[in-house]
């Protein structure tokens, strides 16, 4: 087997691993919401450790990715990302959970960057896009996780065995996968930031990302209570399963769709689709419009951020690594307002009238890419 196609399979078991590990405590929430007997602002304000954790390793994470091969911090921050897992279900308390997620958050801040940014690096050694691949395995880990996490659920198996048995096998598919990740891919230019007027090309893929991670964080956390909560069902996990299956499906055809159609109808149809499919759950609050909903935002959300990352390698100012942190930064953010949000809105008014935020925050994707791809047309030499 060539090299090239050795380094992408481990890519996509790490891409993998990672959607498996994600969804796996994601779909937990309801468990942990009742298990500490947690409102839902409370459960907001605990979910803001996150995307705070995440803000804090942006220094860190775009350091790691100038200054070693990126496989060195991938590898180790997906280790301890792993481990993480243990620790949050050992919480016990609201404190002992906000300690673990910070941590999980930041390794998984680190592991995000690295592994996007050989994402990008392998990429360009193929003559077609193949980022968006990538992106779906992650949802098909997300998936897998949350499919096995509704098995153990309905086995009554509790939290900590469940994380317990996920973190060693990511650790033991890890440890053998990392030999074959990319070598060499340190940038040579390009790996410093610039301070001063904030450059107009990583600034609007960074508010397309901003909106998409509104749109896909608060869903990660809150579609398992919304199917709960307002449509009442026992099997809480069919809203997030369901989210994430169209996700999937999204991000491996997402490639040939943007080949077809372009990337400007494409963030169109990704706005349109986020849109329907929130009013449709929000209209009709019962099971069958409510997973044709939940799938429709799923297929809309999909795309975005791995289109916009494509984008992000492109830039002339900065490397992969660096202008992927820079932008992530974006995502991490509408990941800091997007759960809270949502939980203060319910708390105030009712968590189905909160889940217009979503669909807002889905229609600015149209404005801001037609923005975006004005400039870029304009850069362009005659």
């Amino acid at each position: 087997m060539q090299l090239i196609n050795k380094q992408r399979i481990s890519l996509s078991l790490f891409f993998l691993l990672a959607g498996f590990n994600f969804s796996s405590w994601a779909s937990r929430i309801p468990t942990i919401k009742s298990a500490l007997d947690l409102n839902e602002a409370e459960l907001g304000t605990i979910l803001l450790t996150m995307p705070v954790s995440s803000l804090i390793g942006l220094p860190l994470s775009g350091w790691l990715v100038s200054r070693f091969e990126t496989r060195v911090p991938l590898a180790v921050a997906f280790l301890l990302n792993s481990l993480c897992l243990v620790l949050i279900g050992m919480a016990n308390t609201s404190f002992a959970l906000i300690i673990a997620l910070f941590l999980f958050s930041l390794t998984m801040r680190i592991f995000n960057i690295s592994v996007n940014t050989q994402a990008i690096t392998l990429q360009k050694q193929y003559d077609r896009k193949i980022n968006g691949s990538f992106h779906g395995l992650w949802s098909t880990g997300g998936i897998l996780g949350v499919g096995f996490t509704t098995l153990l659920v309905s086995l009554d198996v509790a939290m900590l065995p469940h994380l317990l048995s996920v973190s060693v096998v990511s650790v033991l598919v890890a440890l053998l996968s990392y030999q074959f990740l990319l070598r060499n891919d340190r940038s040579p230019a390009g790996t410093r930031l610039a301070f001063g007027k904030p450059d107009p090309y990583i600034l609007y893929l960074g508010l397309l990302v901003f909106f998409a991670a509104v749109c896909e964080g608060g869903m990660f956390d809150w579609s398992g209570i919304y199917f709960q909560q307002v449509i009442q069902e026992e099997v809480f996990t069919a809203g997030y399963l369901i989210f994430m299956s169209f996700m999937a499906l999204s991000r491996f055809v997402s490639d040939r769709i943007i080949e077809r159609i372009g990337m400007s109808t494409t963030y169109m149809l990704s706005a349109g689709l986020i849109f329907s499919g929130i009013i449709l759950s929000i209209v009709f609050p019962s099971f069958w419009p409510a997973m044709i909903g939940f799938s429709l935002v799923g297929f809309g959300t999909a795309a975005v951020i791995p289109m916009t990352y494509t984008l992000a390698g492109a830039s002339k100012k900065y490397s992969p690594g660096i202008a992927i942190s820079l932008i992530a930064t974006f995502g991490i953010v509408g990941m800091l307002i997007g759960p809270p949000m949502i939980g203060y809105l319910a708390h105030a008014f009712s968590l189905k009238v909160s889940f217009i935020a979503f669909a807002l925050a889905g229609m600015m994707l149209i404005p801001i890419s037609r923005m975006f791809f004005k400039l870029e047309r304009s850069e362009q030499p005659v």
